[in-house]
């Protein structure tokens, strides 16, 4: 007799749970709040879908499920998802190892899952919002649909992006079923900054190295396109950072960035470079001086929080105020206030404790209950790394409830 099984959310990795539980023989009904499935999929990526990664693994992602994840990851990697999607009819390609669908369309992605949803027959109830999930004699009532099913796979999501659907539901659920949650915070989302000067410079993008610091400690580093807005912080290294920020925040801690608007250069190389700059244009005024060193709005706020007039000639500025012009080229620092809320982020760091989940993704508190996707505590950095989670745990949780395996 086919196991009957309940999953829990339409995202990414509830439909792929779904196509892979019905794929090894059972009979599958997936559960969606919203009014159709895949939702959030279609802003992924820019609308481009940047669905997985040529380099794949552990270090690329964050959070209590290390162990889950190279298990998970060494099956379902980034080959498989690619034999995946190839198998549902989609063309890959890549950009320098970030991958998409060739039609540059997240659209493609969502129709192929929704249509294999079709052809295995899995039943969609959309509209429903699971309320409670009740054991019973070692099955799972659904309430309010009151049906029983031998497994259950939650695929809710976390919080980010609330108006796609996640907006935390999953976690009250997996609570009540006796997980631990790890508080979620956003994560891939912009950094919000003390100082009153960014509005000087809001809309300039730039080359730059954002370190970040924890109660004077370093923490985390990357460099990239840094965005600067009028609050503070954006672009890819401070996405990729965030997630630190925001659970220092949440714990109460300092939270303090130095930006390196030269990362090429260290202090005493930027010292060089400015002495000999020095030594050929003397009498340049200052703001023609710095001309075609970086964006013209960040020489001018520099200067202002160097303490040198436009105007004065190079030549003739304070030796100690040209050295506080080479520190804030090199590490300008500011204090970390926020982040962007869980509206405005890619996803969300924290979730069900993975110390509480098997390798195969099953509750080690409740038999036949699983997990796959955001809801559990792993989040990856920019680069196709979440939705490739995303896959691969649906796959897995999918397969392992079908299976009745842990």
């Amino acid at each position: 007799m086919e196991r009957r099984i309940a999953v829990a959310g339409g995202g990414a990795a509830g439909m792929v749970a779904a196509i892979c539980a019905a794929e090894a023989g059972a009979f599958v009904t997936l559960y969606e709040k919203n009014d159709r499935v895949g939702k959030k999929i279609l802003s992924t990526g820019n609308g481009r879908c940047n669905f997985s990664n040529e380099q794949m693994g552990v270090q690329y992602y964050h959070g209590s499920g290390r162990a889950q994840m190279a298990h998970i990851l060494e099956r379902f990697g980034t080959d498989w998802t690619v034999a995946f999607f190839e198998k549902l009819g989609m063309r890959v390609k890549s950009r320098e190892g970030y991958l998409y669908p060739a039609s540059d369309q997240a659209s493609t992605v969502l129709d192929l899952l929704r249509y294999e949803l079709d052809k295995r027959k899995i039943t969609v109830h959309t509209g429903v919002r699971i309320t409670d999930i009740k054991p019973q004699n070692g099955k799972f009532i659904i309430m309010p649909e009151k049906v029983c099913y031998d497994a259950v796979i939650l695929a809710c999501g976390g919080c980010a992006a609330p108006e796609t659907g996640s907006d935390g539901d999953g976690f009250a659920l997996a609570e009540k079923l006796g997980h631990r949650i790890v508080p979620p915070v956003p994560a891939l989302c912009a950094l919000r900054c003390k100082e009153k000067f960014y509005k000087q410079v809001a809309g300039v993008r730039c080359d730059a190295k954002v370190t970040l610091f924890v109660e004077g400690r370093e923490t985390a580093s990357e460099r990239g396109e840094l965005q600067l807005t009028d609050y503070g912080l954006s672009g890819i290294p401070v996405f990729q950072i965030s997630r630190h920020a925001a659970r220092a925040l949440q714990q109460r801690k300092r939270v303090t960035a130095r930006v390196s608007f030269l990362p090429d250069l260290d202090e005493d190389a930027c010292r060089t470079f400015f002495q000999k700059r020095l030594a050929a244009r003397p009498e340049d005024e200052m703001t023609i001086f710095l001309t075609g060193i970086v964006n013209k709005k960040i020489n001018s706020l520099l200067l202002k929080l160097a303490g040198i007039r436009q105007t004065e000639r190079a030549g003739e500025t304070d030796p100690a105020a040209f050295d506080r012009l080479c520190q804030l080229y090199c590490g300008m620092e500011t204090e970390i206030t926020g982040t962007n809320g869980f509206d405005r982020a890619q996803v969300c760091a924290g979730g069900v404790d993975c110390s509480e989940v098997t390798e195969r993704l099953m509750s080690k508190r409740l038999s036949g209950l699983f997990f796959a996707g955001e809801i559990l505590d792993v989040d990856g950095i920019c680069g196709g790394y979440n939705l490739q989670w995303a896959f691969a745990s649906g796959a897995a949780a999918g397969e392992a409830a079908a299976l009745d395996r842990l």
